[in-house]
């Protein structure tokens, strides 16, 4: 464990290492995960449910394990880090991902809004632009939302009311 955690850092501040998370038109992964650490970025420092959360969701939905999932998630941060806009990463989705992929990303930027149980304007106004740039219809949007919402515990005074009313 002690060796891994050792390569990672290695990784992370060896000179190419940046040159290895070079974000290009093929990295849909990538794109996909600095995507969703936006969303749970947007308003605020990540809470550990949202942390965990984006964890599991890039260890199931992309077959990953759990080094492989940190050295995404880390990748991603940086790159997210450098971004100016959601334009680069919804476009590399867009040519890469079908129909089909693109409301499953959708669906986990909802699932990362809910994680913490408090759902914010930001935070539900980056899943709107984000949804409009991925081509995903605005009824597909709201009915995730919805999903998303009826599966995870009801909690009192979690703010939904008021992103619901953007909607």
């Amino acid at each position: 464990m002690l060796d891994g955690l050792r390569q990672f850092i290695a990784d992370v501040v060896s000179p190419t290492a940046l040159a290895d998370r070079a974000f290009d038109d093929t990295g849909y992964r990538l794109a996909a995960t600095a995507l969703l650490i936006h969303v749970i970025s947007i308003d605020g420092e990540p809470s550990e449910a949202e942390k965990r959360k984006l964890h599991s969701l890039i260890e199931s939905r992309f077959g990953l394990d759990r080094g492989a999932a940190d050295y995404l998630i880390a990748s991603a941060t940086l790159v997210e880090g450098e971004a100016v806009d959601l334009y680069h990463f919804t476009s590399v989705i867009k040519r890469t991902v079908d129909e089909e992929g693109r409301l499953r990303i959708v669906e986990m930027m909802w699932e990362l809004v809910y994680a913490d149980g408090q759902v914010s304007e930001f935070e539900d106004n980056v899943v709107w632009r984000a949804a409009d740039l991925l081509g995903v219809a605005s009824q597909d949007r709201i009915d995730l939302k919805h999903r998303v919402a009826a599966r995870r515990p009801a909690m009192v005074g979690d703010g939904s009311d008021v992103a619901d009313a953007a909607t």
